[in-house]
C-alpha cells in the first residue's frame, strides 16, 4: 500500500522517465552554472524518485505542515537532486530557480540552505552534518510525540530520511551520530547510503575499504543491501525499514556515480565538474532523451509528479481533522503545542529565574546557570538539553525530569563524549519548529563541535550552548583544558551571540536572553570558580545585560580619568582595582561587557554613553587572548590578557602569574593614565 492508502502499482516505463528527468535538470543545472556536482545525481536519481513517489508524506502546498516526513540530503553537493525533486512535486522552486543554480540571490545554492518554506530541511554539504541532524530530527519526534501524542491521536509520528554518500560515512560525525541513534533506538530513521565507491580523488579504495554495513549492525541499526538501480528492490527495503520502529535502518544501494555518461559513469570526473557539452550530448543520446530543449520536463513527468499535491492535501487535511478533535479532548495540550508551533512560549517562566544577591556568593556561574535552568524547567517545555558526558560539571541535568532513553523520551539528554555530533543534533531538534535545545560541554571542548555551531549560526537556529570551565580559571586540569582562544574564535562566527556573564545576576540575564533572542543560536560562557555576586543597588542590569555592555560603576564626581571593560570573573578585577585606583586619585569608570555581539547592535548614541569618545585612555580585562579588543580600547588604550597557553596550577597562582590580579590591573591602569596626562 502507499502511504495515502492506494495500491501499490508495478513501475513502468513513466518511472524511468521520471528518473531521466532529474537526471537531467542536474546535468543541465550544473553545464549552465558551468559549476557543480553532477553525478551524485545521476546516479542516484532512481532510489530518491522511489522515495519520493512512493514513501515520503508531505505536502507541497504546504511544506511547514508539522506531521509531514522530513526529507535529508546529507551527500549536499548533489543538491540539484534536490531541487530537480522540489520543482517537480510543486514545491514553490520555479524552473527559472533551477536554471539560476550557483547564481547570486538564488534559492538554489551549491549546497542545500535551510529554507523549510521551499522545502529544504536543513543546510548540507559539510559531509556529515546531514547525517547528524537527522538524528537530532528523531530526538525531537520521539519527544513531541512522548509528550503530545495519545494512543487514539498520533500527531507526531514522522520518518526522516536521508540520502548519504560515501563521504559521509568517513566523517567522524557520522560514526557519533550513529552510536547515538543506535544506542536511542531511533527508529523513524531511514537513511539511504549510495555506495557509489567514488570519491575526489578517486576509488574509496585508496582509503576506505571497511564493512559499513557490519559496522552499522554493530551500532545497533537494521541494515539492508539492495542494488540501486532496481525501483523494486529500493522499494521493499525502505517498506521494511518503515515496519522497523525498535531501531533505525541503513539501506546500502550500490549505485554508479555519472549512470549513463559514456565517459564517466563510475569515474572520478564525474563527481564535482560539468560533464561537457558534448559529454552531455553523448549522455542524453545513451539514455535517449532529447539534446533539446535543456531543463525538459515530459508533460507525463509534470502530471506523475503533480500528484504530490492532491495526495498531500489529503495527508494533511485528514492530519488537521485529527488535530481538531485532539484539541477538543487535550485542550491545555492544545493550547500549548499550538503556541509552541506559532513560536510562542508559555507565559510565567521569567517570573521562576531566582534573584541572586550578595549574599549567595561566591557562585560559579555554571552553578547559578543550573539553578536558573532549573527554576524555570516546569515552565518551559520547549527547553531540552543534556550535556557531552559532563552534566555534573557543566550544572545541565533537570531535576526530576526523565532522561531520554531507548523507553522513555525524557528532557535530559545524554549525548556520551561526542561534542561535534551533539552540535549537529542540536541543530536537527532546532529544526521541530517547536523545541530550543541546549547542550553542554567545557568551553575549551567547543572546537570538537564549531562546523555544527557554523552550521547552527548560517540557518539562524535557536539553539543555547553552555560552555563552563571557561579560562585559565579552572586551574590543575592545565592548558590542554584552558581555553585562551575560545572566546575569539567563538565570536569570530557571524550570527552567533556570546554571553559570558560576570556573575550570578548576569547568568541569570543571560540564560533570559538565551531564550527570548531568536535571531540564532546563544553562547553562554560560564565559570568553574566561584565569583562573588556584585552588588548593584543603582543598577539597572537586565537592561544593561540585554545591550551587551553596559556602565557598572562610575566615579563619584562623575569625571573619568580611564575607562577599565570586562567579561565574566575579570569583572570582579577591576572592581577591585577601580576601588584602589581612587585611592590614588585616578577616576575609572567600570564597564561590564557581557555580549560584544549585543552590544555592536546598539545604536550610536549608546556606544557614546558607555565608552564616551572624549576618554581615550582604556584598559580592557580578559582571561583570554586580546584579539578583538582593540575594537573598544582603542589605539590609545591596551589589553590585559592571556596571549599564551596557560598551565598546570591552583588556578588563583596561575591568574597570579599571568597578571590577572588587581594590582596588576591598576599598576597597568596608572601607567596608562600617567602617559596620557
Amino acid at each position: 500500500m502507499l502511504s495515502n492508502g492506494q495500491v501499490r502499482p508495478d513501475f513502468t516505463d513513466l518511472d524511468n522517465l521520471c528518473i531521466n528527468t532529474l537526471r537531467f535538470l542536474a546535468v543541465d543545472g550544473v553545464q549552465k552554472a558551468n559549476s557543480g556536482h553532477p553525478g551524485m545525481p545521476m546516479g542516484d536519481a532512481p532510489m530518491a524518485h522511489v522515495l519520493w513517489s512512493r514513501h515520503l508524506r508531505c505536502n507541497p502546498a504546504n511544506p511547514l505542515w508539522p506531521g509531514r516526513d522530513r526529507f535529508v540530503l546529507s551527500a549536499g553537493h548533489g543538491s540539484m537532486l534536490l531541487y530537480g525533486l522540489l520543482h517537480l512535486s510543486g514545491y514553490p522552486l520555479s524552473i527559472d530557480d533551477l536554471k539560476n543554480f550557483r547564481q547570486w540571490g538564488s534559492h538554489t545554492a551549491g549546497h542545500p540552505e535551510y529554507n523549510p518554506s521551499l522545502g529544504i530541511e536543513t543546510t548540507t554539504g559539510p559531509l556529515g552534518q546531514g547525517f547528524a541532524v537527522g538524528v537530532g530530527m528523531a530526538m525531537a519526534e520521539k519527544y513531541l510525540a512522548k509528550r503530545y501524542n495519545r494512543a487514539d491521536y498520533k500527531l507526531f509520528d514522522y520518518n526522516i530520511y536521508a540520502i548519504c554518500g560515501d563521504g559521509d560515512m568517513m566523517e567522524g560525525i557520522s560514526n557519533e551520530a550513529a552510536s547515538t541513534a543506535g544506542h536511542l533506538g531511533l527508529g523513524s530513521l531511514v537513511y539511504l547510503y549510495s555506495d557509489n565507491r567514488i570519491t575526489i580523488e578517486g576509488s574509496t579504495d585508496i582509503a576506505f575499504t571497511e564493512d559499513v554495513a557490519a559496522r552499522f549492525t554493530a551500532l545497533q541499526w537494521h541494515v539492508q543491501k539492495v542494488d540501486g538501480n532496481n525501483l523494486d528492490e529500493v522499494d521493499k527495503a525502505i517498506e521494511r525499514a518503515k515496519e522497523e520502529r525498535g531501531r533505525p535502518s541503513l539501506i546500502v544501494a550500490r549505485t554508479n556515480i555519472g549512470f549513463g555518461s559514456p565517459a564517466k559513469v563510475n569515474n572520478a570526473s564525474a563527481h564535482g565538474a560539468p560533464l561537457g557539452a558534448e559529454e552531455v550530448r553523448k549522455t542524453k543520446k545513451n539514455l535517449s532523451w532529447p539534446l533539446e530543449p535543456e531543463f525538459l520536463v515530459p508533460n507525463e513527468v509534470a502530471a506523475e509528479y503533480g500528484k504530490a499535491a492532491v495526495v498531500g492535501k489529503g495527508l494533511e487535511d485528514t492530519w488537521e481533522k485529527t488535530f481538531s478533535q485532539y484539541s477538543e479532548k487535550y485542550p491545555e495540550l492544545s493550547a500549548e503545542l499550538s503556541a509552541l508551533l506559532k513560536g510562542e512560549f508559555s507565559s510565567g517562566w521569567q517570573n521562576e529565574i531566582p534573584v541572586f544577591t550578595p549574599d549567595d556568593g561566591p557562585m560559579a556561574t555554571r552553578k547559578a546557570s543550573g539553578a536558573v535552568l532549573n527554576a524555570m524547567a516546569e515552565k518551559t517545555p520547549f527547553l531540552i538539553g543534556g550535556s557531552a558526558d559532563l552534566s555534573p560539571s557543566t550544572n545541565t541535568i533537570l531535576k526530576g525530569f526523565d532522561d531520554f532513553t531507548t523507553e522513555h523520551a525524557g528532557r535530559n539528554l545524554h549525548f556520551g563524549v561526542r561534542e561535534h555530533a551533539m552540535g549537529a543534533i542540536l541543530n536537527g531538534m532546532a529544526e521541530s519548529g517547536v523545541l530550543v535545545p541546549y547542550g553542554a560541554t567545557f568551553l575549551v571542548f567547543s572546537d570538537y563541535m564549531r562546523p555544527a555551531i557554523r552550521l547552527a549560526a548560517l540557518m539562524n537556529h535557536h539553539v543555547v550552548y553552555v560552555f563552563t570551565h571557561d579560562s585559565v580559571g579552572l586551574g590543575e586540569d592545565g592548558p590542554t583544558h584552558q581555553p585562551v582562544e575560545h572566546l575569539a574564535a567563538l565570536r569570530a562566527i557571524p550570527g552567533l551571540t556570546v554571553l559570558r556573564p560576570a556573575d550570578a545576576t548576569e547568568t541569570a540575564e543571560s540564560w533570559k536572553l538565551a531564550l527570548t533572542r531568536t535571531t540564532g543560536p546563544t553562547a553562554l560562557i560560564l565559570t568553574r570558580q566561584g565569583l562573588p555576586v556584585i552588588d548593584r543597588e543603582a543598577c539597572a542590569i537586565a537592561a544593561g545585560v540585554g545591550r551587551g555592555a553596559y556602565v557598572l560603576k562610575d566615579p563619584s564626581d562623575g569625571e573619568i580619568d580611564i575607562i577599565l571593560m570586562a567579561t565574566g570573573s575579570e569583572v570582579t578585577l577591576i572592581l577591585g582595582a577601580a576601588e584602589m585606583l581612587a585611592k590614588s586619585g585616578i577616576r575609572a569608570r567600570v564597564v561590564s561587557m557581557p555580549s560584544w555581539e549585543i552590544f555592536e547592535e546598539q545604536d550610536e548614541a549608546y556606544w557614546q554613553e558607555v565608552l564616551p569618545p572624549s576618554v581615550k585612555t582604556r584598559l580592557s580585562v580578559e582571561a583570554g587572548i586580546s584579539q578583538g579588543w582593540y575594537r573598544y580600547v582603542g589605539t590609545e588604550g591596551d589589553t590585559l590578557s592571556i596571549d599564551r597557553f596557560g598551565a598546570s596550577a591552583p588556578y588563583k597562582e596561575i591568574f597570579a602569574h599571568l597578571g590577572l590580579t588587581v594590582e596588576n590591573v591598576v599598576a597597568k591602569a596608572a601607567a596608562l593614565v600617567k602617559a596620557a596626562r
